[in-house]
């Protein structure tokens, strides 16, 4: 079934996102007869190589010049001085963070990890098929959700093939600290645009014989997680990604959890904890529906080791039918997820009820892990708010000046994060504040 899939998707570019959303091939756009759709690398080569950075900036240049629906912005740079895009997608393309702001959106983040390029290479070509189709489906989605993408998320470890960026950093371990160009370019996507779905694409080398699907996936399991969101969460992958995949015949699983091949048991967990450094987590305590798709790079069959190509474009294939899943999650659950995000954005604002320092939704908290009855604020000392400042003006906390230091109050949309950037209990606090028990109210931005 495998190989019957992967000839399908990738060797006539007419499954995963293209097919269902329209176009078998996607067609130059009216008035531009004559001109080439953009291929990728992957695509040219037929999954021989990976998209080089310089064919990637060709690709998109031509995308952005050839299509309205496309707007792209550099919005940081790695330290090697590697761009970091970000992909505006709609019919039209949004403008400005508050067009996507009002309606929904889903957000795309590709390869954080450098070594992990099949996700790259099908949001690749998402973009391009999203820009060019021309079906009534791909308008109508595009009509309503807007779609953000970040291609390479981590430029310099995919230009070097690392797991981390130039300086060795695991990005997918930063999102609350913010001390690389790579999460703190994430972090103010996520604070501007507000996305309803994030949607974290990833490969992963399994354990024989307990860990062998050929994706995997996972939701926000932090405790801080609103019902709303996780449930949605759950559902896109249960009842959206999952089922998509094992259509195109290909296996799934729940990532982190070792299973028993006769019986499908749980085994051990192994990772996928309630972490809240991590994407989907940090993702989940800010309000948004987030999953983690991860796609098995081996073993491999006797064909893709005589041909790594099979196996390259068997990753890209199955990445590229999880994400028709999402999109039509996003396009059946649109109402249902707006309605759970804008919930969970407004929540903290009525500033009561648990601060969760750990546990996860399958795991429950330990002793003192839980703030029952959480500060109403945390005063930062002169020091203490100059070294973390930028951090929560990225994250989009918001604050108060008393003197030369700060005060940030819970009552906020950010009202769960707050303790665990500042709470001396918190497994990965900025600094030490000082929790407060009466507190002013802050109304609005900084200052």
């Amino acid at each position: 079934m495998r190989s019957r899939s992967c000839r399908l998707v990738l060797g006539t570019l007419a499954i995963g996102l293209a097919a269902p959303l329209g176009a078998t091939l996607p067609a130059p756009p009216a008035g531009a007869t004559g001109t080439p759709t953009p291929r990728t690398g992957f695509e040219t080569s037929r999954g021989a190589r990976w998209t080089s950075g310089a064919e990637e900036e060709e690709f998109l240049t031509a995308v952005d010049r050839a299509s309205a629906r496309v707007r792209i912005d550099r919005i940081g740079s790695t330290k090697q001085g590697r761009p970091i895009r970000l992909v505006r997608i709609g019919a039209p393309a949004p403008e400005r963070p508050a067009d996507v702001r009002r309606g929904n959106s889903v957000l795309l983040v590709c390869s954080q990890h450098g070594d992990e390029p099949a996700g790259r290479e099908a949001c690749l070509t998402t973009v391009r098929n999203l820009a060019y189709s021309k079906a009534p489906a791909t308008r109508r989605l595009l009509e309503h959700t807007n779609v953000l993408v970040l291609p390479t998320a981590n430029p310099d470890g995919r230009a070097a093939d690392t797991r981390g960026n130039s300086d060795g950093v695991d990005i997918n371990r930063d999102h609350l600290a913010l001390r690389t160009a790579e999460a703190r370019a994430m972090a103010a996507v996520l604070r501007d645009y507000r996305p309803d779905t994030l949607y974290d694409l990833h490969e992963y080398g399994p354990t024989a014989p307990y860990y062998l699907k050929d994706l995997l996936s996972l939701w926000p399991r932090n405790l801080n997680t609103a019902d709303g969101v996780h449930r949605e969460a759950t559902a896109l992958s249960r009842d959206f990604v999952d089922p998509a995949v094992q259509r195109a015949g290909f296996s799934t699983g729940v990532y982190g959890i070792w299973t028993d091949p006769a019986t499908g048991d749980p085994v051990k967990q192994v990772a996928g904890d309630g972490q809240e450094r991590i994407l989907r987590n940090t993702t989940g305590v800010k309000g948004s529906v987030g999953l983690l798709v991860e796609v098995r790079v081996d073993p491999l069959t006797a064909a893709e080791k005589a041909d790594p190509a099979l196996n390259n474009r068997r990753r890209v294939d199955s990445q590229l039918v999880a994400l028709h899943g999402a999109f039509t999650f996003a396009d059946r659950h649109r109402p249902r997820i707006e309605a759970a995000t804008a919930a969970a954005r407004l929540a903290g604002y009525t500033d009561h009820g648990p601060v969760y320092l750990g546990g996860a939704d399958n795991e429950p908290p330990g002793d003192g892990e839980i703030l029952a009855d959480p500060p109403c604020a945390y005063r930062l000392d002169a020091a203490q708010f100059t070294q973390v400042k930028d951090e929560l003006a990225l994250h989009g906390v918001l604050w108060k000046r008393e003197g030369d230091g700060a005060v940030v109050p819970l009552r906020q949309s950010l009202r769960a994060l707050v303790p665990l950037l500042l709470d001396q209990r918190a497994g990965y606090h900025l600094t030490v504040a000082k929790p407060m028990n009466v507190c002013p109210r802050v109304v609005g931005g900084n200052g």
